[in-house]
């Protein structure tokens, strides 16, 4: 591609409720005002989508040193790729460093996942949806 991409992973806690747990977060009052609530919904988001996977489908997470990031990149049989990117707001609003990355990588489908009911355009190509949605498209395939 030209461009350096950074190649340390990032972390992600899977299991959100161990995380709660370990963090003495009892209730949903205490997560809201915790700072881990936005990047344990992206966990959870994540852990999520790989389970809906499809056999053979690949996950990462791209960033380059410019700034250009995607959360999570799939990689689906038949080489179709998809875009995601996960925000906790119902304003879900993805940065420039998201669209820099689709200039990258020419997803056939990008999307920004909220915790809202709907799906709607948030930028050429580039849809919010709830993560039911997104996990319902990744199973029809």
């Amino acid at each position: 591609m030209g461009k350096r991409l950074v190649k340390s992973p990032k972390l992600y806690l899977r299991d959100s409720g161990l995380v709660h747990a370990l963090l003495g977060l009892r209730t949903l009052e205490d997560l809201l005002a915790h700072p881990v609530v936005g990047r344990s919904y992206e966990g959870f988001v994540v852990e999520n989508l790989l389970r809906a996977l499809p056999e053979g489908g690949e996950a990462y997470f791209y960033r380059t040193r410019a700034g250009a990031e995607v959360d999570l990149v799939l990689l689906l049989p038949g080489g179709r790729l998809w875009a995601v990117e996960v925000k906790r707001s119902l304003d879900p609003r993805p940065s420039r460093g998201f669209y820099e990355a689709l200039k990258d990588l020419k997803p056939q489908e990008a999307f920004v996942i909220y915790p809202g009911g709907e799906t709607f355009p948030v930028g050429e190509g580039v849809f919010a949806a709830p993560l039911g949605a997104v996990m319902e498209r990744l199973w029809r395939g």
